[in-house]
């Protein structure tokens, strides 16, 4: 039986939230601490690298979620 198209969205939705909430974890303190130190990899701060990495991560999985079609199951 296909999904309804409301289902779907509703279901990105929710994976949307969860990421959401998960970048936001991996924003907190306790993890940007960790990265906070005097490592300079390429002459960019440690820090920088890690914000930037998890931005261009958060982008690119958003961009896969939103654009992903659920695929019909074959008969």
């Amino acid at each position: 039986m296909p999904s309804r198209p409301e289902d779907v969205e509703i279901r990105r939705g929710q994976r949307l939230l969860f990421l959401t909430v998960l970048f936001g974890v991996l924003l907190t303190y306790p993890l940007l601490g960790a990265f906070d130190h005097d490592a300079r990899p390429g002459g960019i701060p440690l820090l920088y690298l890690y914000i930037l990495g998890l931005w261009i991560l958060l982008v690119a999985v958003t961009g896969y979620l939103v654009r992903k079609t659920d695929q019909k199951p074959e008969e």
